[in-house]
């Protein structure tokens, strides 16, 4: 069993490749990289088939992440191989709600900050784009952050997934 989390921001240059690369170091210390994989796209095109966002990349490697990527664009037939769909913003959310065929694929998807009990109500993590180094590395412990909370979550699903495979997962 495979348990699959896509993160989704807008262009898939700066905070789902940087979530996607943190939310995987956290699975691989977790002893979880054979059962949960992790992925990242974004709900526009505009970037598909580029690399990160240089900064992206400066923040990931100056704090010990690796930082291959290739943009893609979220596609609508992916939610049934999906667990979990995790937004970066409410904008995110809306769009990915949009494009889910059912209801159950639209329950599959998270705000990544609901997964912070600190995070108070603002659940987004601010797009890094148009501001400085400090904007990334700000959306880069906001993402740090939420990964605890994301890997217990998912850790749970998992053990319940594995205990009684008939039982249906949700995080």
């Amino acid at each position: 069993m495979t348990y699959r989390v896509c993160f989704v921001c807008t262009g898939n240059i700066c905070r789902s490749p940087m979530a996607e690369h943190v939310f995987r170091a956290r699975v691989t210390e977790a002893g979880l990289a054979g059962v949960v994989e992790v992925d990242s796209a974004g709900t526009g095109g505009w970037h598909e088939g580029d690399g990160a966002d240089p900064r992206t990349v400066a923040v990931l490697d100056d704090n010990g992440y690796e930082s291959g990527h290739t943009a893609r664009q979220f596609r609508a037939s992916w939610f049934p191989a999906l667990d979990l769909v995790i937004a970066l913003d409410q904008g995110h959310a809306r769009e990915l709600r949009r494009l889910a065929p059912t209801p159950e694929d639209a329950a599959k998807i998270r705000l990544l900050r609901s997964y912070d009990p600190a995070a108070g109500p603002d659940l987004d993590v601010p797009d890094p784009y148009y501001g400085g180094r400090d904007h990334f590395e700000e959306c880069l412990e906001m993402v740090e952050t939420a990964s605890e909370g994301l890997l217990a979550a998912i850790r749970d699903a998992v053990a319940v997934a594995v205990t009684d495979p008939v039982e249906e997962r949700t995080a």
